[in-house]
């Protein structure tokens, strides 16, 4: 059974950092889109990063580029999200998603595999 499990997330004064990560079992993302996305309360979902494990490439959304930093480690089974400089506006739930196959704009994801989420609270 494919299972995406986010864990990291919690409450920190802006300025602070936190990694989030997206435990993945069921399969080895050896070749998928992995993407991170966040909601904020009456907001629309949005796309934070996605890296593509095939071969490592990366994509940042302008509003966290230069402070987030998406990788996975060497068994691929964990993709990261190092969220360094948070801002209030960050504060959302955070969410990780795996697409099989290369990455492709975030709709892509509407076909794949989700996790259930983690708070992430930034404090002024």
């Amino acid at each position: 059974q494919v299972q995406l499990v986010e864990s990291g997330g919690g409450s920190v004064q802006a300025g602070g950092s936190l990694r989030l990560s997206c435990t993945v079992s069921g399969f080895t993302i050896r070749s998928h889109c992995v993407g991170w996305f966040r909601q904020a309360p009456g907001k629309g979902r949005e796309g934070v990063a996605h890296i593509y494990t095939g071969g490592h490439s990366t994509y940042y959304a302008a509003s966290v580029k230069n402070r987030f930093t998406i990788f996975q480690d060497g068994a691929k089974y964990t993709v990261y999200l190092q969220m360094n400089s948070l801002k209030p506006e960050d504060t959302a739930m955070y969410y990780c998603a795996a697409y099989v196959g290369v990455c492709a704009g975030w709709s892509i994801f509407d076909d794949g595999y989700w996790g259930q989420g983690t708070q992430v609270t930034v404090a002024s």
